[in-house]
């Protein structure tokens, strides 16, 4: 046998993980066909055919089993190798990727990564909007913002502040429909979401037992329900300083409490050390833990 080939290592656990070469090389960055050929050369390395193919997927076979956990250490040790040298790197130009919700990414994010490149112009910035978490063992991001603090050893996080949320309506609904009160809350048009109970659970620990019809208006892209309210088609949950940014919103029900959400920055403790990431890490912090600043207007 002659020594392995990494990037077909690299592809053989992906497609085992992902289940399928389409899914694979979505997370690759790859292409389907470019994958299949990859599998082709490594079965022929191995002399054996490493997946079959079913009604769900790919699936293993013995001979995949019995390489894959082999495969799997190796991409763990490369995995270190990547960060461990991306630690020894002392220049400050290069790129940063972030990653933030969707809501923070779109409303929140863009006046504190314009301030900070200003401040520093090598430093180019990745962000990736999504409300998925992102693994960071995994360099899928450098730098984390997420609503709730992680649990693994080898990430380093701050709290980086609370953002109260409130309930709020467009002034024109309010004109239109009145002030909603607590007992008369049901009969006024709400914004919430599709399949997510995010909401339902919130009304139910503030002590309202609302069902998912309760929302007249649903969608589970956090931007699209914050674009609704916007719109006046009913009341919704948003947070304060980005409401802040439209002054035609009104906070509404104010005695109802609505939890606040906990903001956290994270990053791998081998690359907190490089100076561009550490730079970008207490930028991102100092600035988020300062509402005010982000909500100033570009003249």
């Amino acid at each position: 046998m002659p020594e392995p080939d990494w990037s077909l290592l690299r592809a053989f656990v992906a497609v085992a993980s992902a289940g399928s070469l389409s899914r694979a090389a979505q997370e690759l960055g790859s292409s389907q066909p470019t994958l299949s050929r990859q599998m082709s050369a490594l079965e022929q390395q191995v002399g054996s055919a490493l997946f079959e193919r079913t009604r769900r997927g790919l699936r293993l076979t013995e001979a995949g089993h019995a390489l894959l956990k082999p495969a799997q250490r190796m991409h763990d040790h490369a995995r270190e190798w990547s960060l461990a040298a991306a630690g020894q790197s002392q220049s400050l130009s290069g790129t940063v990727r972030v990653t933030a919700s969707e809501v923070m990414s779109a409303f929140v994010l863009p006046p504190v990564l314009r301030r900070l490149r200003e401040a520093h112009p090598q430093i180019q910035v990745e962000l990736v909007a999504t409300d998925a978490v992102e693994n960071l063992l995994e360099r899928e991001a450098d730098i984390a913002l997420r609503m709730v603090r992680p649990t693994q050893a080898a990430l380093v996080a701050r709290q980086v502040a609370k953002l109260p949320l409130a309930l709020y309506a467009h002034r024109n609904y309010l004109k239109a429909h009145g002030t909603p009160t607590p007992s008369n809350m049901h009969e006024h048009q709400w914004v919430g979401y599709d399949r997510s109970d995010q909401m339902i659970r919130g009304f139910a620990a503030g002590g309202f037992k609302v069902t998912r019809e309760f929302f007249g208006f649903r969608c589970d892209n956090q931007i699209v329900a914050w674009q609704a309210v916007c719109a006046g088609m009913g009341l919704g949950v948003g947070m304060k300083r980005v409401a802040a940014q439209r002054p035609e919103l009104v906070q509404v029900l104010k005695n109802i409490p609505v939890p606040s959400l906990t903001l956290w920055i994270t990053a791998h403790r081998e690359l907190r050390s490089t100076p561009r990431l550490k730079t970008v890490f207490d930028a991102l912090a100092d600035d988020l833990a300062h509402p005010e600043t982000t909500q100033a207007p570009v003249e």
